[in-house]
């Protein structure tokens, strides 16, 4: 990458990171002090952006989406598939314990815009329910189909996976997030780098 490229870089970077903080600063108003908001975590210009549907305790607990045992499963899952996980970002589409999908809709397409990813990672069927009635700008339906990359958007591919929550405690169910997250290890080898 040339100087004018990597400056071009650091400037987006920038302005992801002032735009994540201010989306951090609106879910903490939004909470109004009596609920935890769960904020998105990663880099701030992921070409992988993960969503699952909502907060688990751990996650509440922190404050922090894929803080816990998904975290640590797909930490393990990236490193048997040699993703760079500094390429990642996570979040929920809920951002609040028990939170309304109305309410929470906006902070999932600002984050989309402001991470700007390559691949979008839905996981379980309420997630990419969710993620569909969105409507991204340009944005296709993506299938309930696990395991398949398709056209979420002219410039981001989608994946869908089983629940990451709902796949950690059953042989069968870790198996069938396996087989279909995989297919992000495929792509990853794929991809050139920004």
């Amino acid at each position: 990458m040339t100087v004018a490229n990597d400056e071009i870089y650091e400037k987006y970077l920038q302005k992801a990171i002032t735009e994540s903080n201010a989306l951090g600063d609106e879910l903490a108003h939004a909470s109004g002090g009596a609920r935890v908001p769960v904020l998105g975590s990663g880099h701030p210009l992921a070409d992988v952006f993960l969503l699952k549907y909502s907060p688990q305790a751990s996650e509440l607990q922190e404050g922090v989406a894929f803080y816990g045992r998904a975290g640590n499963a797909l930490l393990k899952s990236l490193q048997r598939l040699h993703v760079d996980p500094m390429a990642i970002y996570g979040t929920n589409c809920l951002k609040f314990a028990g939170g309304d999908e109305d309410e929470s809709r906006p902070f999932l397409l600002r984050e989309l815009h402001i991470v700007q990813p390559k691949l979008v990672v839905a996981m379980g069927e309420p997630a990419l329910a969710f993620l569909n009635a969105a409507q991204f700008p340009l944005s296709r339906e993506l299938d309930l189909v696990d395991g398949e990359l398709q056209e979420y958007t002219p410039t981001i591919q989608g994946l869908v996976t089983p629940d990451i929550d709902e796949s950690l405690d059953e042989q069968p169910a870790k198996t069938a997030f396996w087989n279909a997250f995989k297919v992000l290890g495929e792509w990853w080898s794929q991809t050139p780098p920004y």
